[in-house]
């Protein structure tokens, strides 16, 4: 079992943090699946975490384990929030997250929850629909000095159409809600924590969910919200006041405000400097405050232009942010992208190969939470402790790390904490180190 191995003392006070919330009779557990979905290898079903953790006997307890997770997933991301502001943003007065949504593949009969959902990236079958799980999910972006943007996942919702809710028995009392419902109570738990923890908290999605029924939820939360606006978006200019009430219903709205006539003005644009993408860049930028129905609200209209026919527009609802701020979130988004990636091609995300509601839910929950728990075990440690780059003499020894890097750089040193720390200082026993580390390479 793992309760031999010896894992970093970062990450065992973060497993005993989240562990702490749970029932004690199981709370165990936790420990030893988390260093299961680190150390299993092939295909990253359930029974491969429980053949990697060598659990053979009483291995039902630990299915209904993961449908106790699933139940559970909120209070437990809100310790995890909690020790990863005490890390990370215990210097800094913003919190960045982004919210998206992405679809895991599910196959078999009988999958609680799954159903036809539209592939967002469609590959070289050609394949527009893919069956599976749609999960609207909630990631940290923080800044690392070196390495950029990373996101952290931290919570997300299932979502389940309105038709396939029928599949779903009914003593789970799940209830049909939309992606923009799912997002806009992801926002509210997220808003409730950085208020407790007294933190500036700013949100950016994608256009996507520029709706009334995120957008309104949203901003009365109390956050900052940052967002694509399509070209023709329905904007208008602040009402002023008549001097001399009209006959008939007073107006709600002003002049319409069209989003291509003010591109196309060649007054008011101006240069702003940003970094974007890891680089430090100067685009060219319109800023203006228009009420935005779905919005419900006056907002700040950004406009950025490359050229005279390419330009973008974002919406914030913090009408005191600056251009820069603006675009820093927006660019910063992509982190999201990197996290589904990850989360599928390293965690495995929609492996996991098992039926019910509660523990698809669970599971997804924890690749989630084991990804945010290697990538602060990181954050701090030089990038020569992460990846080894001399035996590909190939490579850019200054290439940033790869979070399949930083597994492999966790890996190692649990497996060199186990075996290497009492080793002695004998000839041999040298020379027996030497040769175990070379075959913890080739394993980790």
């Amino acid at each position: 079992m793992f309760n031999e191995w010896t894992f970093p003392d970062s990450w065992m006070v973060c497993v005993a943090a989240l562990s702490s919330v749970l029932h004690q009779r199981c709370a165990w557990r936790l420990a030893v699946i988390t260093a299961a979905i680190v150390f299993a290898r092939g295909r990253r079903t359930v029974t491969s975490w429980f053949r990697c953790a060598g659990i053979r006997r009483r291995y039902k307890a630990f299915y209904y384990f993961l449908g106790a997770i699933g139940r559970k997933t909120e209070i437990i991301a809100t310790v995890l929030f909690e020790c990863m502001v005490r890390l990370i943003y215990k210097n800094e007065d913003r919190i960045l997250m982004g919210i998206d949504d992405t679809p895991t593949p599910r196959y078999g009969p009988e999958v609680e929850g799954a159903g036809i959902h539209r592939n967002p990236a469609v590959g070289p079958d050609g394949a527009k629909f893919v069956y599976g799980h749609v999960w609207v999910t909630l990631s940290a972006l923080v800044g690392h000095k070196q390495w950029g943007v990373i996101g952290l996942p931290l919570l997300a919702k299932m979502y389940i159409r309105a038709k396939d809710i029928a599949n779903v028995p009914a003593h789970y009392h799940v209830q049909f809600q939309n992606k923009l419902e799912h997002a806009a109570k992801l926002v509210q738990w997220a808003a409730d924590c950085c208020k407790r923890l007294q933190k500036e908290f700013w949100i950016v999605t994608d256009g996507g969910f520029t709706k009334a029924g995120f957008l309104r939820p949203a901003i009365a939360a109390g956050v900052t919200l940052v967002s694509r606006l399509r070209c023709d978006a329905a904007l208008y200019a602040p009402l002023t006041p008549a001097k001399k009430r009209k006959r008939g219903r007073p107006r709600k709205y002003g002049r319409r405000i069209n989003l291509r006539d003010k591109a196309a003005d060649e007054s008011g644009w101006r240069r702003v400097k940003a970094t974007l993408y890891g680089r430090k860049e100067s685009k060219q930028v319109k800023m203006f405050t228009a009420v935005y129905r779905p919005a419900g609200c006056l907002i700040s209209v950004l406009l950025v232009r490359e050229n005279r026919d390419n330009w973008r527009a974002f919406m914030c609802s913090n009408l005191s942010a600056s251009a820069g701020d603006i675009l820093e979130a927006v660019a910063d988004r992509s982190a999201i992208e990197q996290n589904f990636r990850d989360l599928k091609e390293v965690e495995g995300v929609g492996q996991q190969q098992v039926r019910n509601f509660w523990a698809n839910v669970g599971v997804f929950h924890l690749n989630m939470w084991v990804h945010t728990m290697v990538e602060m075990w990181a954050w701090s440690r030089p990038q020569t402790a992460i990846c080894d780059r001399s035996d590909n003499p190939w490579d850019r020894v200054e290439r940033r790390p790869s979070h399949a890097d930083r597994c492999a750089g966790l890996r190692r040193e649990v497996i060199a904490k186990t075996f290497f720390a009492t080793s002695g200082e004998s000839h041999k026993t040298r020379k027996i180190v030497r040769q175990f580390y070379k075959l913890m390479k080739l394993a980790a």
